[in-house]
C-alpha cells in the first residue's frame, strides 16, 4: 500500500523545486532567446551558483546510492567514484577550463568542429548522447527504486514524473533554472542525509561501526590491482568530456571563475560523500535479518543495489526518512535536469544548426550577410 504521507512530501518538494525553476527562469532576459542566454545563462553565473550547480551535477542520484552500495559490498578502497570525479574536476580545471571559456566556446563539441569539420563533430555528437542517456537512466533508476522501498509507489510512475518536472523547468529557464534550482537540491542533500544518520546510528539493531568489528574498509587482492588502477582512471578521465562539465566552466563570467568552479566543486564531492559512506557502513554493521526487513538473508546483489533507501525505510522514523527521500530526490533531479539541458543543447548547434540548418549562422555571419540570408539569397 502506498504511504500516502510520503507521497504528499515528494509532491511538496516537487513543488519547490518547480517553483524555484520558473522563478529563475524569468531572470532570463525577455525577448533574448541567443544560444548564450539559454545554454549558458549569459555567461552571468556568479561564483556562488556557479560552485553549487557544478557540484550538484555530479552527485546525483547514482552517486549517492552507489557509494552506500559500494561501502556495504566492498569497502571505502573500491569506493572510487567520489575520488575519481574529483580528480577529474581538478584535471578539467587544470587543462581544460581556462582555454574553454577563454575561446567562448558555447558546447564542448564546438573545438572539435572547428579542427575536424563540422559534419564530423556532429558525428561526435552520438557517443556524447549515449553518455547523457545512460547517466539519465542510472540516477532516475536510483530514484524509482528509492521511491519503492520507502513509500512503495510504482517505479516507472516515478522516473516519468519527475522527468516530466526536470524537462518541464528546464524547458521553460534553460540554465538559469537548473542552475537556481542545484542550489536548493544540494541543500536537500546535504540537510536531508545528515539527518537520517544520527537515527540510524542509534537503532538497536545497528553494531559498532569500528573497523576492527565490521569491515567496512576493504582491501585490494593482487590480482585485482590493474582493474583497480583501470576503474579509477576510467572515473577520472572519462568525467572530463562530459557537456554538463563544459557547460557550467562556459557559463562563467571569467576563465579564471571557471578554474575556481572545478577546484571547489571537487572537494564539494568529497565532502558529499561522506554521509552515504557512513550509511554504507551502517548498513554493514545491521544484522538484516533482526529488523524489519523481510526479503532475503544474506542481501543478494538486487538488494545490496538499494541498500540506501534500505537504511532509511527500516533504520529511521518514517519523517526522517521522508527528509532523506527528498535528498535522494534532489539529487537525481540535480543531475537529470542537466543531462537534459547539455544534450539538447549539443543537438541544437552542433547538429541541427551547423549540420541541417547551415543557412541559419547567425552567429557566424555579418549583419550585412543576415540581411541576404533572410531573402534567401546565398552568398
Amino acid at each position: 500500500m502506498i504511504n500516502i504521507a510520503g507521497v504528499v512530501s515528494i509532491v511538496l518538494f516537487y513543488v519547490l523545486i518547480l517553483a524555484v525553476g520558473i522563478w529563475a527562469g524569468r531572470k532570463k532576459e525577455h525577448g533574448n532567446d541567443s544560444e548564450e542566454e539559454v545554454m549558458l545563462a549569459g555567461r552571468s553565473i556568479g561564483l556562488f551558483v556557479g560552485i553549487f550547480t557544478m557540484t550538484a551535477t555530479w552527485v546525483g542520484g547514482g552517486y549517492i546510492n552507489g557509494t552506500a552500495e559500494a561501502i556495504y559490498t566492498s569497502g571505502l578502497v573500491w569506493c572510487q567514484a567520489p575520488f575519481g570525479y574529483a580528480l577529474s574536476l581538478v584535471f578539467g580545471g587544470i587543462f581544460f577550463a581556462n582555454e574553454m571559456r577563454r575561446q567562448g566556446y558555447i558546447t564542448m563539441l564546438d573545438p572539435l568542429q572547428d579542427n575536424f569539420g563540422e559534419r564530423m563533430g556532429g558525428l561526435l555528437f552520438l557517443p556524447a548522447l549515449c553518455g547523457e542517456v545512460f547517466w539519465a537512466a542510472g540516477i532516475l533508476a536510483a530514484l524509482g527504486a528509492t521511491l519503492s522501498v520507502i513509500i512503495d509507489m510504482d517505479h516507472r510512475t516515478s522516473v516519468i514524473f519527475s522527468s516530466c518536472i526536470a524537462v518541464f523547468y528546464t524547458l521553460f529557464g534553460g540554465l538559469y533554472s537548473v542552475a537556481y534550482t542545484d542550489v536548493i537540491q544540494l541543500f536537500c542533500i546535504f540537510i536531508g542525509l545528515w539527518m537520517c544518520i544520527p537515527f540510524a546510528m542509534m537503532d538497536e539493531h545497528v553494531g559498532s561501526l569500528s573497523p576492527s568489528v565490521v569491515d567496512w574498509i576493504g582491501e585490494v587482492d593482487e590480482s585485482q590491482r590493474w582493474y583497480y588502477i583501470d576503474y579509477g582512471l576510467l572515473l577520472i578521465f572519462g568525467g572530463i568530456p562530459w557537456q554538463v562539465y563544459f557547460q557550467r566552466v562556459l557559463s562563467s563570467k571569467t576563465a579564471a571563475r571557471a578554474q575556481i568552479l572545478s577546484y571547489v566543486a571537487a572537494a564539494g564531492c568529497i565532502l558529499m560523500a561522506i554521509p552515504p559512506v557512513l550509511i554504507g557502513a551502517i548498513a554493514k554493521a545491521t544484522p538484516w535479518n533482526e529488523t524489519n526487513y523481510k526479503g532475503p538473508w544474506p542481501l543478494t546483489e538486487q538488494e545490496t543495489s538499494m541498500i540506501l533507501p534500505m537504511v532509511l525505510q527500516h533504520l529511521t522514523p518514517d519523517f526522517v526518512s521522508f527528509f532523506g527521500l527528498g535528498a535522494v530526490s534532489a539529487a537525481v533531479m540535480s543531475s537529470a535536469d542537466s543531462s537534459v539541458l547539455s544534450a539538447s543543447s549539443m543537438f541544437a548547434r552542433n547538429v541541427y544548426k551547423l549540420i541541417f540548418r547551415q543557412r541559419v549562422r547567425a552567429d557566424y555571419v555579418t549583419p550585412t550577410q543576415s540581411i541576404f540570408l533572410r531573402n534567401k539569397i546565398i552568398i
